[in-house]
């Protein structure tokens, strides 16, 4: 069993599979130098994941009451995986879809490389609820609009009264199939520190960031109360209203299944809200299995055809949004928020990205690379999509004239100015009116805003 976004030993389908079909499974988890070698030393995501290691193998460890271990592997996974195969005489591989490019194109040569051997990469759906093609339109087509994709996928799930699609898979019921590990294989794949792998701490642990299973649950305990509420409060940052379990969804801490099933059972208006998003997660997903090109492009193409600003100045003022010197208190509070933290409140990411794009006049994939780099839930499919949406270059994306003002933003979702002033404590001493006031702003809104109108005129045909 290879894990890779999927960091639970319970309710995990390839897993599952796995024990259910062998009598000797072992398991392991590669740190993949081809994803490594591209990130900062003191990495918040990459520390996520090995204190998430943590918890997978004390869950193995109790699942075999103490005989197995996951094994850690420190290399290129297309390299380790089909040699790890060969070492412990593994006929099957196990593993869960990823439909990221770079991971389709692993998974194609580690299936190569196993085939050559005799052995077999099988995988399986997990990390989203329906995937690729399993939703379409009545034409037999994926969905590019998001409201009939969700009624479609409701539908879906109401087509089996028995809960079929949510239902957990039965881990323990074939746990005695998890392979006893060997001292040699213990101390030959130990679980390295981040020392050992290139790396070095973050601030992960003055964030009070709940890692693993263990930490999932913690934050969905502390959610399933405030659910209820999640339609009132979640556009406010300065309110407790997320679930904050994105980057447990997206490292696969915690399972989409019992998010999913939690969501529809409550019935109530907040938690249908919330299934909502978790159903925007699936949607981004199966726009990127099912059109490729926006991952580079824009999804409508026409839109490729935006000049957006280059030079100095383009240059200037991109950096005044990374380094929160905007001007304008919410987008400079939103921008230290990722830059401290690692995370940004989802309303706020609507926020910036809108600056970036329609008041800055930048490429969306300048902002989408940035966040790619700082966000510790950056999943590829939702951060593409958000962007795109925001830049109205997307599927169901925000009309390309409506620009928000991020004054009036401020005004609305942080009235009393407390985000503000968490993160921009040089404005505290401001009163709740003067405090969403922007103060030497790099652009001029109203200007920036004729601008834009004239930037998407291009476009306003395909619109």
């Amino acid at each position: 069993m290879w894990f890779r976004r999927d960091l639970r030993a319970v309710d995990n389908a390839a897993l599952y599979h796995a024990l259910k079909s062998h009598e000797s499974v072992y398991c392991a988890f590669v740190f993949d130098t081809d994803i490594l070698d591209a990130l900062p030393k003191a990495d918040r995501r990459v520390e996520f994941i090995r204190e998430s290691l943590v918890d997978l193998d004390a869950q193995l460890q109790k699942l075999s009451n103490g005989r197995a271990r996951l094994l850690v592997l420190h290399g290129k996974a297309a390299d380790e995986i089909p040699r790890l195969a060969v070492e412990l005489g593994a006929a099957t591989v196990y593993a869960n879809h990823d439909d990221e490019p770079d991971a389709i194109r692993r998974d194609a040569r580690v299936a190569e490389a196993l085939r050559a051997m005799g052995s077999k990469l099988h995988t399986f759906k997990d990390h989203v609820v329906f995937e690729r093609q399993e939703v379409l339109t009545q034409a037999g087509k994926p969905y590019t609009v998001f409201t009939p994709y969700k009624n479609a996928w409701l539908k879906k799930l109401a087509a089996r009264e028995d809960g079929f699609y949510l239902k957990p898979y039965p881990i323990e019921k074939y746990a005695a199939s998890l392979q006893a590990t060997s001292t040699g294989l213990r101390e030959a794949y130990a679980l390295p520190s981040l020392t050992q792998i290139g790396f070095e701490k973050s601030n992960l642990a003055s964030l009070s960031v709940q890692t693993g299973s263990m930490g999932a649950q913690k934050l969905l305990a502390d959610f399933v109360p405030r659910m209820s509420r999640y339609q009132e409060t979640r556009d406010f940052p300065a309110i407790k209203g997320p679930s904050y379990l994105s980057v447990h969804l997206r490292f696969g801490t915690v399972s989409i299944r019992q998010l999913a099933s939690l969501a529809k059972n409550q019935n109530d208006t907040g938690a249908a809200t919330w299934l909502s998003e978790l159903i925007w997660r699936d949607f981004y997903h199966q726009i990127m299995a099912n059109f490729p090109h926006a991952i580079e492009r824009s999804f409508k193409l026409d839109y490729d055809r935006i000049q957006w600003e280059q030079g100095e100045e383009a240059n200037a003022l991109y950096a005044s949004w990374t380094e929160a010197r905007t001007g304008y208190p919410l987008v400079d509070a939103a921008m230290r928020q990722l830059n401290q933290t690692g995370y940004m409140h989802n309303r706020l990411r609507m926020v910036v990205a809108s600056f970036l794009t329609k008041d800055l006049g930048l490429d969306w994939r300048w902002g989408e690379r940035y966040f790619a780099a700082h966000l510790i839930d950056f999943d590829l499919a939702a951060n593409n999509g958000g962007w795109q949406w925001a830049a109205s270059s997307g599927c169901d994306a925000q009309p390309y004239f409506r620009i928000f003002n991020p004054t009036s933003q401020s005004e609305k979702f942080d009235p009393k100015g407390k985000f503000i002033r968490r993160y921009m404590p040089e404005l505290a001493h401001l009163n709740d009116k003067e405090i969403h006031e922007a103060r030497n702003p790099v652009v001029d809104h109203a200007q920036a805003r004729a601008k834009t109108l004239e930037r998407y005129a291009v476009v306003k045909s395909a619109a």
